[in-house]
């Protein structure tokens, strides 16, 4: 992996997000707050490029962990941020129920619901509050292999850890000092109970990185295994179309 000084990214991620808020003429942000690693290292670069009035923490749980949720109110009081709390999952079931008896949803397309609905309160937030933007929290390794729901979590309007491998936004939470349940915690996209990341993938984060890592820069990967360099290349190759706008049909 690069090697990087941690210090110095913080302070250029730092700059970066002032004059981007700034060159787009917004007067702040909003941030959703999963209790997660990404979210909680987003909205501490953020309050400290911006200044904690002029940042909203959204806690927007639906059918999620009493901790995940204690975990972003925590973060939000240590930040000085301001903070919102609004349960999601009373419009999740009536979404869900209204199509129940015409369509058999799969437990996928049922968990992107929740990130998709996040979405939309995220955005009605942050127009209600006269232009702010919403911040995203994606990383690296996520954004490359498509980890990220379409049109929800990936719907934001910049992405401050969008360039930093999971391990690298570990050290950055350990130098902003993040509390130790966020940065030990098993990542969750919550889509559903029990749901992690690794599991999920079916591969853990160090060989993500590692994988993704190499892509990125044309390293040999003859000392990896091979089933999982195949199967990461699959999930790059397959989701592209979520890192692109949609193809447009020309007229010649």
């Amino acid at each position: 992996m690069r090697s990087l000084n941690i210090k110095e990214l913080r302070v250029k991620i730092q700059n970066w997000i002032t004059t981007y808020i700034r060159s787009a003429n917004s007067n702040g942000v909003v941030i959703g707050l999963s209790g997660g690693i990404d979210s909680s290292v987003t909205a501490a670069l953020c309050v400290n490029a911006l200044g904690n009035n002029n940042v909203i923490g959204i806690s927007l749980p639906c059918d999620s962990l009493q901790k995940d949720i204690e975990d972003a109110e925590a973060l939000a009081e240590d930040l000085g941020m301001r903070f919102l709390k609004i349960n999601l999952t009373s419009i999740f079931e009536v979404f869900t129920k209204k199509f129940s008896s015409k369509i058999e949803p799969n437990k996928l397309s049922l968990g992107n619901i929740k990130p998709r609905l996040r979405m939309t309160a995220l955005y009605f937030i942050g127009q209600s509050m006269n232009n702010f933007l919403v911040a995203g929290t994606g990383n690296r390794t996520e954004i490359a292999i498509g980890y990220f729901t379409k049109y929800g979590d990936g719907a934001v309007d910049f992405e401050p850890i969008g360039d930093l491998y999971k391990c690298e936004v570990r050290e950055l939470a350990k130098e902003l000092g993040l509390s130790h349940s966020i940065i030990n915690k098993p990542p969750s996209a919550g889509l559903w109970e029990g749901q992690t990341d690794e599991e999920e993938i079916g591969i853990s984060y160090f060989d993500l990185d590692e994988i993704v890592y190499r892509m990125d820069y044309g390293l040999p990967m003859d000392d990896i295994d091979q089933d999982k360099v195949h199967q990461v290349r699959n999930m790059v190759r397959s989701s592209q179309h979520k890192r692109r706008m949609p193809p447009i049909f020309e007229i010649k």
